[in-house]
């Protein structure tokens, strides 16, 4: 069990097993990043305020949604004059993760310097691919998982593809409410051929603008220019494309009103006119729907 910052210790799962230890670091509460049950350690009466995030050590475990959960809990022991432990079974990857980003929210660090200061004090410190990518993100969210970012948003859709690779099912809590049957002030899209209400403004994942005709260099085709222009909206799914996205991986997305063409989606993954590749891919063209806002008329 290694001091990281003042009321914070990283450990593993083995520390636990030293109670007295835990009582004379004045630790009060314990963080277990761990996919085993740890109060087959330290009794749940053992008199420590528990937390239990329950994940394997993998590239494709969400801990970016526990982020925030696990600050709060790590800040009420410190603010309290105590002490908390964040472990995982070898103190190295999960735990580590965590006490990065607490660093990161604490301190307003960057990935790289607080990655840093870890290992400055335990050089074993080794955070997977998939937790690595995680903390990138949570430092481009401003360290607040915020839910409804377009960056969230992405993010927990590549995690279903890893998660139900057969998709067979999908939480419902992913598709954004049908706006045709919800009425919302802000922007909306809406089917040129019918007027169908589709998709609403907060429901576009934008992305950094790719490298234009550059990236279809294995095309091979004539008439491709320099232009770099996104013509499609890449969206959230929302719950009229439901049915049509179960169990299968790609298809097209069709007017839930009038039938006609608007777009495809491929959980895989499929490039934007710009060149830039977007997984997983929920794509309306642009030439299909039109954009409505509300005009404020004062009279």
């Amino acid at each position: 069990m290694i001091l990281v910052d003042p009321g914070l210790f990283i450990g593993t799962a083995a520390d636990l097993n030293n109670r007295q230890a835990l009582v004379d670091a004045a630790v009060t509460h314990v963080l277990s990043v761990d996919s085993v049950d740890p109060t087959l350690l330290l009794p749940a009466d053992a008199g420590f305020r528990r937390k239990w995030v329950n994940v394997l050590d993998e590239v494709t475990s969400d801990l970016l949604s526990h982020m925030d959960d696990c600050f709060v809990f790590i800040q009420e022991a410190v603010s309290g004059g105590q002490a908390a432990v964040v472990h995982c079974q070898a103190g190295r990857s999960r735990s580590a993760t965590i006490v990065i980003a607490y660093l990161m929210k604490k301190y307003q660090l960057g990935l790289s310097e607080a990655y840093h200061r870890l290992k400055s004090v335990k050089q074993d410190v080794q955070v997977n691919r998939g937790f690595e990518e995680q903390l990138s993100l949570y430092e481009a969210m401003q360290c607040e998982v915020d839910t409804s970012s377009p960056l969230y948003k992405q993010y927990r859709l590549t995690k279903i593809t890893e998660k139900y690779p057969e998709l067979q099912q999908v939480p419902r809590e992913v598709f954004a409410i049908d706006p045709a049957h919800s009425s919302s002030p802000e922007v909306s899209y809406r089917c040129r051929k019918c007027r169908r209400t589709l998709f609403c403004g907060s429901s576009i994942l934008s992305h950094p603008v790719g490298e234009g005709a550059s990236a279809f260099g294995h095309k091979k085709s004539s008439n491709l220019t320099g232009d770099v222009q996104c013509t499609s909206y890449f969206i959230e799914p929302v719950q009229w494309m439901e049915q049509a996205l179960l169990g299968v991986m790609n298809g097209q997305l069709l007017c839930p009103k009038c039938g006609s063409k608007l777009g495809s989606f491929n959980w895989c993954g499929d490039q934007c006119s710009c060149g830039r590749w977007v997984t997983p891919a929920f794509q309306l063209h642009r030439n299909r729907v039109d954009e409505i806002r509300q005009l404020n008329i004062q009279k």
